[in-house]
């Protein structure tokens, strides 16, 4: 399936603890293959409860474009490597078309008329987390995706979601092409809890935003 595809008809909407939307499969098998056959670094790092490994807050903030200190390990799709990633450029191309992101923007209720993507294949490895935070103002939308297609992973794995009181309330299932979306704001208060990472915990991150990136919507 497309991901637009899955967005209008294989979507479920919920609005606790915030507003955010449940896809199934919104990847195609060659997509899934790319980002699970992706050489993302296995650098041995200390991890601190973020993603860019910067021990930065949790509320809703401006953020650092770059991806932080954790570049090693985070493999952004530009066109520097897009070629290596043949199908997931049709993801992005897909993103960028205005359909999409009018259908989108209607969705979570902002203009992405003039928005950026943002694409990460993530690969978390063993003893990775992630404390309970906000995405960054620049991320209209935030978006995983996950590849799990041999279930080695637990759906336990999945991202966790919590109220405005820091209460774990929702764990998204990591289950092999599913994902969410929402749009950042004050209380999308979202983590990993402390779990068990087998290999690893191999996803797409997918977001609109407002800086610029490679890839604009047209």
């Amino acid at each position: 399936m497309s991901f637009l595809k899955s967005f209008q008809v294989n979507s479920v909407h919920s609005s606790y603890p915030f507003d955010h939307w449940e896809l199934t499969e919104p990847l195609t098998n060659e997509q899934i293959k790319e980002i699970c056959g992706a050489k993302v670094p296995d650098v041995k790092i200390d991890f601190d409860g973020t993603r860019a490994i910067d021990g930065g807050a949790g509320t809703y903030r401006s953020g650092d474009p770059t991806g932080g200190k954790a570049g090693k390990i985070r493999e952004f799709v530009t066109k520097d490597n897009y070629k290596d990633y043949p199908h997931l450029k049709k993801f992005i191309d897909e993103l960028c078309k205005m359909e999409t992101a009018k259908f989108v923007g209607s969705k979570i209720k902002k203009d992405l008329s003039k928005a950026y993507v943002r694409v990460e294949i993530i690969a978390d490895r063993v003893g990775f987390w992630l404390k309970p935070h906000c995405d960054i103002k620049e991320k209209l939308m935030s978006c995983l995706l996950f590849a799990n297609p041999d279930n080695y992973e637990s759906e336990e794995l999945g991202t966790d979601f919590y109220d405005k009181h820091l209460k774990l309330v929702k764990t998204v299932p990591y289950k092999n092409n599913y994902g969410y979306a929402f749009t950042s704001g004050p209380d999308t208060w979202h983590g990993l809890e402390k779990k068990t990472i087998k290999r690893d915990r191999r996803c797409l991150q997918v977001n609109y935003v407002t800086f610029e990136t490679d890839w604009k919507v047209n």
